[in-house]
This record gives C-alpha cells, sequence and structure tokens, in this order.
C-alpha cells in the first residue's frame, strides 16, 4: 500500500514517482482487485494524446466499491443518508444491503435492454438511488452522466443529444429546503428534443403530480419487483468510457468531459486515501452533489473503494436553520468534513449561535473544495468548526484530472491559510509565462501547468477530440493547462489566484462566459453582450453581464427580470447574473475583440488602472461603462 503516514514518506514518495512513475502507480493499482493484469502501466504522452493507463487489464469499479468489501466488511455502513427533512431520521446503508441494491438497479438496467457501452444519464436529487443507480451503470458496463438537478430543461436535453443516451433516470421532484424542484417536470420539456431517449425511470421521492408517458415512462419501484440482487459484473478493459461528465466552457457548448475505468479508479482510491488520512470506523462527509465531479470522486467512489463510510445530504445547508451542517455532524458524529468556501462563507455571515450550540468534537479533518479559499473563511472554519485543532485540506483540483493534484495531507504536510500547499506524488505542477516558457525560479507567479499525464486524466472531450488538444494542450503545445493562475512561495507551496480564460467560478461551480452571453443574446432588446466575473462576499465571484440595448428601455428593471429568467431557462438558476449593466456599446479592439480585462477591472472597482484605452476602436465607451458601474 502506498499509504503516507509522516512528510519523511510524503518526501520518498514523491523522489519514488518522478524516477519510476511506472513502477510507482502499478504498486497503487495493485491494492484494487484486476480480473486480468495489465500488459503495460502507462503509454502516451501530451504531444500525441494517446495517453493510456493500466492498458491490457479488466476490471469493475462496483466491484472495487462492493464485492472487495463483503467478506471483511460487509456489515460496516457504507452510506448514511440524511433527507432534506430534519424530522426524518438518518438512513444507514451496509456493504452487504448496497451491494444489493446495487445489483438489483443494475438488473433493471438489463432488463430494459441497456447494454455495455450506452450511455444512461441521471437527472436527479441527492437520494440514495442516484449513488446506487451510477455505481449499478458501472457493474453493467453502461456509461453514466450525471447532469446536477439544478440545470434548466434546455441545458439537460443538450447534454442527452450530445452523448446520445439511451435511458433516463429521474425522479417525480427533489426536496431543497421549503421547495419542490418539479424534476419529471423538467425532463418531459427536454425530452421534446431527445430521440435517442427510449426509456425514463422515475424514483418516486416527493409524489408531487407528474404525467408519465405510456411505454415510455416507468416507476422505478415498479421495475424492481422483476429484478435480481445477485448480478455478476461486467469485466471492462482498463480505457473502457466509465463516465462523461458536462463542464462548462470558454465556448457556449459544453465539453462532456470522459474518465475511464482503471486510471480514474485508481486514482480515486489513492487521493481519497492519502489526502484525507481516514481509519476504518471514521465517518466521511463531502457536501457536495454528485452532478459534479467532487461528488463522483469524494461522496462516492473514493471512500467506497477504501471501505469506508460516506455520507450524503439531500438538503441545504441552511434549512431549517443555519445550523444544519453542524447538527448533521453531531448527530452522525462525522469525522472528516469537506465542503465549498461558498458554503463556508454563507455560515460565516450568519450569526455565530448557530454553531456554538453544538460540539463538533468528532471532527478530525476539515476540507475545502471547489475554488480558492480566502484567507479570512479559512481561519473562521479552523477557528469555529475545527475549534484550531483540525487540519484543513485545500484541495485543488477540476472536473478534468479526475482527483486532487495539490493538497495538504491532513497530519501529515503543513497547512497554510489558502494556500492548495505541495502537489501529491506523481503529480508534476509548474509555472509558465504567457509565451509558454517555464517560471524556473522557485518563488513565482504564472499559469499553472502539468507536465506529464497521471492516471485520473480525462482522456477526451466525448467526440471531439479536436476540443480537447484545443482548449487543453492548445495553448503550451506538451502540457497540459488548468487554466488557472498560481503563485510559487520560497518553499514550494502553491497558492491557485483563479481563473484565466473566459470561464467563471461562481460558488465552486465553473461556468462559461460564453454560454451565459448566448442566453442572455435571447431576448430581443439585447444586441450583444459580455460577461465577466466580479468579486463577491459569498459565492468568490459573481455574474457580471454588460448588456448593449440600442434604445432608451422604458422599464430597466423588467428587462433586467426577463433577461434573468432567459439565463435561467437556458442554463439554471445557478447561472443567473448578478449585475445587469445596460451600454449602449463594449470596448472593443480594431479587430472587433471585446477587451474582457477592461470589464473585469470595472467590476472588481479598479477603475484607476485600466491601462491604456487609446487604442480601442471606441475608447469613449470606457467612460460611459465606469460611470454606469453597478454597485
Amino acid at each position: 500500500m502506498k499509504t503516507i503516514h509522516n512528510f519523511d514518506e510524503y518526501l520518498r514518495q514523491v523522489e519514488e514517482a518522478k524516477a519510476n512513475p511506472t513502477q510507482y502507480w502499478g504498486e497503487v493499482a495493485r491494492d484494487l482487485e484486476w480480473f486480468k493484469p495489465w500488459d503495460q502501466v502507462s503509454s502516451g504522452n501530451f504531444s500525441e494524446l494517446n495517453i493510456k493507463w493500466f492498458e491490457g487489464a479488466t476490471t469493475n469499479m462496483s466491484t472495487n466499491c462492493l464485492d472487495r468489501h463483503l467478506k471483511t466488511r460487509g456489515h460496516q455502513t457504507a452510506l448514511i443518508y440524511v433527507a432534506n427533512d430534519p424530522k426524518q431520521a438518518p438512513l444507514k446503508i451496509n456493504y452487504l444491503e448496497l451491494h444489493q441494491k446495487v445489483c438489483r438497479m443494475a438488473s433493471v438496467f438489463t432488463n430494459l435492454g441497456i447494454k455495455k457501452g450506452d450511455v444512461i444519464c441521471f437527472y436527479m436529487g441527492m437520494v440514495p438511488e442516484l449513488m446506487i443507480g451510477i455505481l449499478a451503470a458501472t457493474r453493467i458496463g453502461a456509461i453514466h452522466s450525471v447532469v446536477f438537478g439544478g440545470f434548466s430543461a434546455q441545458s439537460l436535453a443538450g447534454r442527452i443529444q450530445d452523448c446520445e443516451a439511451k435511458l433516463l433516470v429521474t425522479n417525480d421532484g427533489g426536496h431543497r429546503g421549503d421547495k419542490i424542484i418539479p424534476l419529471k417536470q423538467v425532463c418531459d420539456e427536454a425530452l421534446k428534443e431527445c430521440p435517442s431517449i427510449k426509456t425514463v425511470i422515475v424514483h418516486r421521492r416527493t409524489k408531487n403530480n407528474i404525467s408519465m408517458t405510456e411505454d415510455r415512462d416507468f416507476w422505478l419501484h415498479d421495475l424492481e419487483t422483476t429484478a435480481t440482487t445477485v448480478l455478476p459484473a461486467t469485466p471492462m478493459k482498463s480505457e473502457d468510457p466509465l463516465f462523461i461528465l458536462y463542464t462548462s466552457g470558454s465556448t457556449g457548448r459544453p465539453k462532456g468531459l470522459m474518465h475511464t475505468t482503471g486510471g480514474y479508479m485508481v486514482y480515486a482510491y489513492h487521493t481519497f486515501r492519502n489526502v484525507f488520512q481516514m481509519k476504518a470506523e471514521d465517518i466521511f462527509w463531502c457536501t457536495a452533489d454528485i452532478g459534479w465531479v467532487t461528488g463522483h470522486t469524494y461522496l462516492t467512489y473514493g471512500p467506497l473503494l477504501n471501505g469506508n463510510t460516506t455520507v450524503m445530504y439531500e438538503g441545504l445547508p441552511v434549512y431549517p436553520d443555519a445550523g444544519r451542517f453542524w447538527n448533521i455532524i453531531d448527530q452522525l458524529k462525522v469525522t472528516h468534513f469537506y465542503t465549498a468556501p461558498t458554503a463556508i462563507r454563507a455560515l460565516q455571515a450568519m450569526d455565530l449561535s448557530f454553531v456554538s450550540k453544538y460540539k463538533l468534537d468528532s471532527l478530525k479533518v476539515l476540507g475545502s473544495v471547489g475554488e480558492p479559499i480566502n484567507e479570512e473563511a479559512w481561519e473562521w472554519y479552523h477557528r469555529n468548526i475545527g475549534k484550531g485543532r483540525c487540519p484543513i485540506v485545500d484541495t485543488w483540483w477540476q472536473t478534468e484530472t479526475g482527483g486532487i493534484m495539490i493538497s495538504p495531507l491532513a497530519h501529515v504536510t503543513e497547512c497554510i491559510p489558502a494556500h492548495a500547499t505541495y502537489p501529491l506524488p506523481g503529480i508534476s505542477p509548474i509555472l509558465v509565462d504567457s509565451s509558454g516558457k517555464e517560471i524556473t525560479e522557485i518563488e513565482a507567479e504564472g499559469n499553472l501547468c502539468i507536465k506529464s499525464p497521471w492516471p485520473g486524466i480525462a482522456r477526451t472531450v466525448w467526440g471531439d477530440h479536436e476540443r480537447y488538444r484545443h482548449t487543453y494542450f492548445g495553448s503550451y503545445p506538451g502540457m497540459y493547462f488548468t487554466g488557472d493562475g498560481a503563485r510559487r512561495d520560497s518553499r514550494g507551496n502553491y497558492r491557485i489566484t483563479g481563473r484565466v480564460d473566459d470561464v467563471i467560478n461562481v460558488s465552486g461551480h465553473r461556468l462559461g462566459t460564453a454560454e451565459i452571453e448566448d442566453a442572455i443574446n435571447t431576448h430581443p432588446d439585447i444586441v450583444e453582450s459580455a460577461v465577466v466575473g466580479y468579486p463577491h462576499k459569498i459565492k468568490g465571484q459573481g455574474i457580471y453581464a454588460f448588456c448593449i440595448c440600442p434604445h432608451a428601455l422604458e422599464s430597466p428593471e423588467q428587462v433586467r427580470q426577463e433577461l434573468i429568467a432567459a439565463v435561467n431557462k437556458v442554463i439554471g438558476p445557478i447561472a443567473k447574473p448578478d449585475l445587469i449593466q445596460f451600454v449602449t456599446g463594449l470596448p472593443k479592439t480594431r479587430s472587433g475583440k471585446i477587451m474582457r480585462r477592461i470589464l473585469r477591472k470595472v467590476g472588481e472597482g479598479d477603475v484607476s488602472n485600466l491601462g491604456d484605452t487609446s487604442t480601442l476602436l471606441n475608447p469613449e465607451v470606457v467612460d460611459e461603462i465606469v460611470k454606469g458601474k453597478l454597485r
């Protein structure tokens, strides 16, 4: 086992992985179960983008998450489910029970004709059936694509169309605080444009009124009556697709990142084990939705691959009040708590009495994920939640990386406020300047790139390998460009400074500016728009939209609400602009390119340092924008 228990061992593994990565990752992979061993650990490179890991091997994700634990920890709790309603008792499911439920769901899928390589789309609330469903997909070799339950019908339809999913699994509705999200209704709207979907499975959760289309829509509980609880796992080649997860890009169309079975499995297992340093009796709670990659890797696969207990929560951090997270931690005796800076900042803004009434004495490790955490939030989290004794693993990684790349290791490496600190063994980050030249000085700032492949890297953009090449390897050929900037201190610690491309990180969720602009531009009063991020005290980044309107508006506020509604319809509420400023023009170069740098400065309030604007096609518009800046 490549478990890191102290700093000397960390340094030794870093050197070992650098000197002989093939041997290092081969030893990690041997902890897991393979039906057939690999012919070679790795091949390919970033120049040809032909990367493969554990080629020739066969395995199965559900086997490694469930079957291999049954003899030794079958009666240990695998999943604790906490419902939205605080009066509903937590549901505990042990490994034996979870195995049976996964087999039964997999049997439902096969009875409907789903085969290896078919795509199953999930559009659900945070219920156990979602985790059971994706594990069941892996058991039969189907590819899962989870779409976050807050996305609109149009966003759902676009994702289904792109991957040509055959089966859609949803709920009648989803609980979010005191609201019911009409998930099935959204699906019905989306499926008007999705001929590839032949069947819809509906899990009953909220019992709200829904319509069921004959010969297409089926209740899960009815299908389960003819399903078996014993189903052998399908052997999967290591490079077979495991899942597709869509992420926003700097162009309008979302990218379907495809992760493969063997490499992702090894990386999820190894990073969870070493970053969080859990013991068998510990309880892990990742607050992420499974609709995002964090919910894939560190709510589902990482904990289960390591035979640990994972917590799944359906509701909001402030329902029924701002003490809900802390109440759950005390109730379940959670030891490891992993959440986003947005949630931390939102709870930090509440009265401290919502925290002080709880002991939180079970906690051993805290984690942060999704965006850089500011020092003030880090200190509040450390002092009030961790009581000054829990390390905070401030993790940096991406949908594309599959798992954590740079992070403190709990109780092993030093934690520094707002710093991701050191890379994990086998990860080779570098800083480059704008021309792609590596910055060799230890203390430096630049664009963050990765020099060499690792097992968890996404292999392609589904159906568009050229887009994969252009997006991640086009800026600096031969290396993976993360899209993030970073600073490195004199000891080699990394601090992530944020996105350097046209992607906004809102509450830890990456949203492409182009897709928001496309939604805004559907409004008849808007001829063009530009969207940038600006500092937001809760979300990290808010969305500031500059919209060209060629005529005076009778009711600007009404148009603002219509623009928000348009974004909600096309993408979902998560992407709605916080600030909308109407302008007569946008700052453009003489070639027609929008100078977003200027708009970002306006959004940040740094209007005294806009740089030289005299070369713009329309420099006079900058003064207009500055004078009309929204607060």
